[in-house]
C-alpha cells in the first residue's frame, strides 16, 4: 500500500521543485505522476524537443527517493500539430469538425495522429524507458472523457466499413443480421454504408450498435499500440491508464488485458452531483459522496487487474467541473483512501499536489493551496501514510479481497439499452449500481467481474440486466452451482439486435424455463405494487411480462394484476422488474442466505470490507455507529465505536 500524488513541474517555476519533492517525501508520498500534458513544453515546434527541463524534473524527484510515473502526453496534441494535421481532430454527430483550445481534442481513427502518437511515444520511450526512476508508465489520459470515444469522421468511416467487413465476410450477411430489408435499407457493399447520423428519423439500431462497438475498439487499439512501444523500450515497467468513474462508452476489459494495472480517477463529490442520484440523496451524501459509489469503481477496476489496482485521482477537496462543489467533510479524505486500500488497492494517488491558480482547473483544490500551505487534503493524507506504516508492522502484505458474490458487469449493455432504450429512464449503469448498493447493504463483499470470467467459488451470482447473454453463458452459470439472480430484460436480444427466435430470455431458457411475452416501461412516478410474504416493495421503470410451461418454475411474488413478478427455477432467479431498494435488498437477503452466506443489514451508511483477514469499517453516516460482531476484535486503527466519517481495521472479530 503506497501513497501518490499528481505532480505538473510545468506549472511551476523549477525554484519550487526541490522543495516540492522534499515536502513529498516528508508527507509520505511514494510515487509522482508526470507529464500527462506536457507535449507543448517537450515538443513547443516540429522536430524540436526539449528534454532538458524534464530530465531535472525527473532527476530531482529521484533525488528524494521518489518513483516517477511517466506519462505519454498524447491526450493534448499541440497546436502546430493540429495546424499540420487537420485530420485529427474528431468529428461529432452534427457534422462538425471539433476546435483546439482544450483536451482530448483527437480522433481514435485519424491515420495521421496514430503515426505522431507512435512517434512521441517511441521518443519518450527511448529517453526515460530504462531510468531508474521511471517505475511505471501511463497511457494518455483518461480515454473517451468529454464524449471523445465516437467519431463521425471520414477516417473513421472508412476504418469502419474495414471493420464491418471483418466482422461479416460478405454484405448479405450484414444484411441478415441487421435486417435492412426493413424500410428498404439494404446495401450491395460495404462501401455503401456510411455512419449511422443524420437521418430524418432514428438510424437502425443494428447499425449504431455496431458503430459503437467499433468505436469502442479503436479506443483498445490505439491504447495497444502505446503499451507495445513502452514495453519494447522501458522493460520491466508497469503498463497503466487511468479510467473514469462509472464511465461506459467504451469496454474497458479489452484495453486492460493490454495493461497491467487498471487504474480510474475517484471524485465521489462530484460524481454525485452530476450522475442519476435523487436530489434527495444528493443532498443526503453532500459532502461524503454516496457509501457505494467509489467502492463500486474500485471493485471493477479490481476485476481488470492482473496487479492490484490504483487509484491514480483522488478527491482532496471540492473540484471545479460539477454543477455544484461542495467540499469534503473532515476525515473523507482519509476515508475514501482507507476504502481503496480495503478494496485492494497497491497505490492511492492524490490529484493534485497544489491548487494551481490559472486556467480550466484553477478552481480544483490540491493537496496544497495556492500560497503553498498544507491544505485539509494534505493533512489526511499524512495521517494515512503514518497509519499505513501501522497496518503494514500489524498484518504485513495483504492479499487480495476475494468475495463470495459476483456481479456480472457488460459495458455493451449500456450501449444497447441507450439504442433500444423503450424507456426514457431505463439506465443500465444505474442499476447495475443499484444492485451492487443492495449487496454492500447486507454486509457482503462482491467481486465485479466480465461475463467471460471464472464463476468457480461464488456462491451467489448478480445479473443486472444483461439483454445479450453469450452462448457458453448458461451452462456456465449452472456448473458454477451458485445462486443466481437476473435483472428484466435479460436475454432479451441477440448480438446484432433482434428479438430471440423462442422470446426472451433467449438462450437463458436452457436453465430458466420462462417466456417474456410482452414488455412495458412506466413512466417516472408510476409504480406497481408487488409482494412476497413480508417483504413488500414496488417496481418502476420497468415491467416483463411472464409466461411458463415448465411445472418447476415457481411464481415466488405476483403484482397486483396477477402478472409474476419474481420466479424462480431450482437455483435460478428471475426479477421481472426494476423494484425499490428496501425490496431488492430484502430478496437479495434471502438469496444470500439460501446460498449459505451470512447477510446482515448494516446501520445507514456503514460500509465493512474484507481483506487479508483483516476488516475495514467505513462510517459515511453523519453519527457515530457500533460496530457489528467486533466483540473480541484486535483494532490496529479506530474501535468498536465508530464516529462520523471514522475508519476502523481490525481482526479476530467473534462471528
Amino acid at each position: 500500500m503506497r501513497l501518490g500524488v499528481c505532480y505538473y513541474p510545468e506549472h511551476w517555476p523549477e525554484t519550487m521543485w526541490e522543495d516540492d519533492a522534499k515536502r513529498m517525501k516528508a508527507l509520505g508520498i511514494k510515487q509522482v505522476r508526470i507529464g500527462e500534458f506536457a507535449w507543448s513544453r517537450i515538443e513547443p515546434s516540429p522536430g524540436d524537443l526539449r528534454w532538458d527541463w524534464l530530465d531535472r524534473a525527473i532527476g530531482t524527484l529521484a533525488a528524494q527517493g521518489l518513483e516517477v510515473v511517466m506519462c505519454t502526453p498524447t491526450a493534448t496534441p499541440p497546436k502546430w500539430l493540429i495546424d499540420r494535421h487537420d485530420d485529427v481532430l474528431a468529428v461529432d454527430a452534427n457534422g462538425r469538425q471539433r476546435a483546439f483550445g482544450s483536451r482530448r481534442h483527437y480522433d481514435f481513427s485519424s491515420d495521421s495522429y496514430f503515426e505522431e502518437s507512435q512517434r512521441i511515444v517511441r521518443l519518450l520511450g527511448e529517453r526515460y524507458g530504462r531510468h531508474p526512476a521511471v517505475t511505471a508508465w501511463q497511457t494518455d489520459n483518461e480515454y473517451g472523457c468529454h464524449q471523445t470515444v465516437v467519431s463521425y469522421s471520414a477516417s473513421a468511416q472508412r476504418r469502419f466499413r474495414g471493420w464491418l467487413r471483418a466482422r461479416y465476410g460478405t454484405i448479405d450477411a450484414l444484411n441478415t443480421a441487421w435486417g435492412t430489408v426493413f424500410w428498404s435499407m439494404e446495401y450491395r457493399s460495404f462501401d455503401e454504408i456510411d455512419a449511422p447520423i443524420g437521418t430524418v428519423t432514428e438510424a437502425h439500431p443494428s447499425h449504431r450498435l455496431d458503430y459503437q462497438r467499433f468505436a469502442s475498439d479503436e479506443v483498445a487499439r490505439y491504447n495497444r499500440m502505446q503499451v507495445d512501444i513502452l514495453r519494447a523500450h522501458s522493460p520491466g515497467r508497469v503498463m497503466v491508464h487511468n479510467f473514469m468513474q462509472m464511465f461506459l462508452e467504451f469496454d474497458h476489459y479489452p484495453v486492460a488485458a493490454d495493461l497491467d494495472v487498471a487504474s480510474w480517477d475517484s471524485y465521489p463529490l462530484g460524481a454525485l452531483e452530476v450522475m442519476w442520484f435523487p436530489p434527495e440523496e444528493k443532498a443526503r451524501w453532500l459532502r461524503t459522496g454516496h457509501p457505494d459509489f467509489a467502492s463500486f469503481n474500485h471493485d471493477l477496476y479490481r476485476g481488470m487487474s492482473t496487479q492490484p489496482f490504483w487509484v491514480m485521482e483522488q478527491q482532496p477537496g471540492p473540484v471545479n467541473w460539477a454543477h455544484w462543489n461542495p467540499h469534503p467533510l473532515p476525515g473523507m479524505v482519509r476515508l475514501w483512501s482507507w476504502e481503496a486500500f480495503a478494496h485492494g488497492a497497491g497505490c492511492v494517488s492524490y490529484f493534485r499536489w497544489r491548487q494551481v491558480p490559472f486556467a480550466q482547473e484553477q478552481m480544483h483544490a490540491g493537496l496544497n493551496r495556492p500560497d503553498n500551505r498544507l491544505d485539509v487534503g494534505g493533512v489526511e493524507a499524512e495521517r494515512v501514510a503514518q497509519e499505513i506504516d501501522r497496518v503494514e508492522h500489524a498484518a504485513g502484505a495483504l492479499a487480495q479481497p476475494r468475495g463470495k458474490v459476483a456481479l456480472l458487469f457488460d459495458y455493451s449493455a449500456k450501449w444497447l439499452f441507450e439504442i433500444h432504450y423503450q424507456g426514457a429512464d431505463f439506465q443500465y449503469a444505474r442499476f447495475a449500481f443499484d444492485y451492487y448498493s443492495a449487496l454492500r447493504s447486507l454486509g457482503l463483499d462482491v467481486d465485479i467481474v466480465p461475463l467471460d470470467a471464472s464463476l468457480d467459488g461464488y456462491a451467489m451470482i448478480v445479473a443486472p440486466p444483461l439483454p445479450v447473454i453469450p452462448d457458453d453463458l448458461p451452462a456456465r452459470l449452472e456448473k458454477s452451482g451458485a445462486q443466481v439472480v437476473f435483472g428484466p430484460r435479460s436475454g432479451s436480444k441477440t448480438v446484432s439486435l433482434q428479438i430471440p427466435p423462442t422470446l426472451p430470455p433467449g438462450a437463458l431458457q436452457s436453465i430458466l424455463p420462462i417466456r417474456v411475452w410482452r414488455v412495458e416501461s412506466l413512466r417516472p412516478q408510476v409504480t406497481e405494487p408487488v409482494q412476497l410474504g413480508e417483504l413488500k416493495g414496488r417496481a418502476a421503470h420497468w415491467r416483463d411480462l411472464v409466461e411458463s410451461d415448465d411445472a418447476g418454475v415457481q411464481t415466488l411474488a405476483r403484482f397486483a394484476d396477477g402478472h409474476p413478478a419474481v420466479l424462480k427455477h431450482q437455483r435460478m432467479h428471475y426479477l421481472a422488474a426494476i423494484f425499490d431498494a428496501d425490496f431488492t435488498a430484502g430478496y437479495f437477503e434471502q438469496v444470500a442466505a439460501a446460498a449459505g452466506l451470512a447477510p446482515q443489514r448494516l446501520a445507514d451508511g456503514l460500509r465493512l470490507q474484507r481483506r487479508g483477514g483483516l476488516t475495514f469499517a467505513l462510517n459515511y453516516a453523519d453519527a457515530a455507529v457500533t460496530l457489528p460482531q467486533a466483540a473480541g476484535a484486535d483494532f490496529i486503527v479506530g474501535g468498536p465505536e465508530l464516529p462520523p466519517q471514522g475508519v476502523a481495521i481490525y481482526r479476530g472479530a467473534q462471528e
